[in-house]
């Protein structure tokens, strides 16, 4: 989503009637809210869509015009290209390029499959590690490994927003015009 130019991004931002950022939804979906009135263009994206009888500019952001009540979801799934992106797509023990993902402490030796245990990292440094704890190799994290948080984690994951969508990423809970006073 994220990789090309804007003019090929095919996903829009959802925003709640409050302008709190629920999700992010197909360009197809958010034309299909725009047109059956459920939901007002916000921030218009590049490019315009046609049909027989109208023309519509691409939505970037859309506002549905009805509050949904959302239950609040505070978890971030784990994924390796989340753990990618938290790391910067860098080994998180020499700060080269990152290839694989890494346990700190090893599975085999009980360490869990979360957040606070898994790193990127180069392959040469993940090899080298192996089985070993940091303190065997005499190694060091700086910061620890941390489960991501905001909500632009909770609604975007790994995916790298689109520039326009930011007003409503930082702030989720006040309207954008609210955020300039």
């Amino acid at each position: 989503m994220g990789d090309g130019p804007p003019a090929q991004r095919s996903v829009a931002l959802l925003l709640n009637a409050t302008y709190e950022p629920l999700c992010v939804i197909s360009i197809r979906r958010a034309v299909i809210l725009l047109l059956t009135g459920k939901a007002v263009c916000v921030t218009d994206g590049d490019g315009l869509m046609h049909s027989e009888r109208q023309e519509l500019a691409v939505p970037s952001v859309i506002r549905l015009t009805r509050h949904v009540r959302v239950p609040y979801r505070a978890h971030v799934g784990l994924s390796r290209r989340a753990v990618f992106a938290r790391d910067g797509w860098r080994c998180q023990y020499c700060r080269g390029p990152a290839e694989t993902i890494d346990h700190v402490l090893p599975r085999s030796r009980g360490g869990p499959h979360a957040w606070e245990n898994v790193v990127a990292s180069c392959a040469r440094c993940n090899h080298r590690k192996a089985a070993r704890t940091l303190a065997e190799l005499g190694w060091r994290l700086h910061p620890a490994p941390a489960a991501p948080r905001g909500p632009a984690w909770r609604i975007l994951g790994h995916r790298s927003p689109d520039p326009r969508w930011s007003p409503w990423l930082g702030v989720a809970t006040a309207a954008p015009e609210a955020q300039a006073a």
